[in-house]
């Protein structure tokens, strides 16, 4: 972890509001930018044809691929974290270094080193304590598991696409994820971060499938274009709702409501 604020997934910079979700889907050739003025009805009819196709070859698709921070699991940096260290955030940000925790979330260097270039003087601090922190401020968002329960009961396959380090396993600890989704794509298991445009071919090429085949949910609006460039569909995440009714534009209909047992049974003895 670091002094300045990283372009990481838990340490991500302040991210713009927008009024509405963002649902693009743009070919190779064709600008983010421009793509995110296309239409979600053009949009949702070639998702919706990469589905029928999918299963006349057996498999499932879309595909769906989840960042975590932000999009599944509440980011327990701006809140948590500078309450642990007893500062403000402004505080946290002027004496941490940037560049370490780009590097944990890479894998390329472990805990104690994390530690000792935490802080830009050197500064020892309670590295235990800090995951215990850490691990507490992690919750799903409002309404975010049960919209994975449906997805996973209709038998589509998820991915976890994330910018984390080792710590990802306290999350699964605490919150099984893994329950609906695969922690397939971990920056640090790759080496990579989003929004490199490596990371995303490493998906298709694991994954053995068109970009087209693959719907990208992320709360950040530049790794959601990098994925636009890269040829997927592109959603940006803004809460669950929204979310269920941008992947029913694009033919994946999700009913939130889970069965009275109770009413069925009086339904049958009627």
């Amino acid at each position: 972890m670091a002094a300045a604020l990283p372009s990481s997934s838990i340490w991500k910079p302040f991210i713009s509001s927008f009024t509405s979700s963002l649902i693009v889907k743009p070919t190779h050739k064709i600008s983010a930018q421009m793509a995110l003025s296309n239409s979600s009805i053009t949009t949702a009819a070639t998702t919706t044809s990469n589905i029928s196709n999918a299963y006349t070859s057996g498999r499932k698709l879309p595909i769906l691929l989840f960042d975590v921070m932000d999009t599944i699991v509440l980011d327990p940096f701006y809140q948590d974290v500078p309450a642990f260290f007893r500062m403000s955030m402004k505080e946290l940000l002027e004496c941490k270094d940037p560049t370490p925790w780009i590097e944990f979330e890479k894998g390329l260097i472990d805990e104690p080193e994390l530690a000792r270039k935490f802080f830009k003087d050197g500064r020892s601090f309670d590295l235990e304590g800090l995951k215990n922190c850490m691990k507490r401020g992690y919750l799903y968002i409002d309404g975010v598991e049960e919209l994975l329960r449906a997805l996973k009961k209709d038998g589509y396959e998820m991915h976890a696409f994330t910018n984390y380090p080792i710590w990802y396993k306290m999350i699964e600890d605490k919150l099984k994820l893994s329950t609906y989704l695969s922690w397939t794509f971990c920056s640090c298991i790759f080496g990579k971060r989003k929004p490199e445009a490596q990371f995303y071919l490493e998906v298709l090429n694991c994954l053995k499938v068109d970009p087209a085949s693959c719907i990208f949910i992320d709360d950040r609006m530049r790794n959601v274009e990098a994925a636009i460039e890269a040829g997927f569909t592109g959603i940006q995440f803004k809460n669950a709702d929204l979310l269920r009714k941008d992947l029913s534009i694009h033919g994946i209909d999700i009913s939130m409501n889970e069965p009275n047992e109770n009413q069925d049974a009086a339904e049958v003895l009627d």
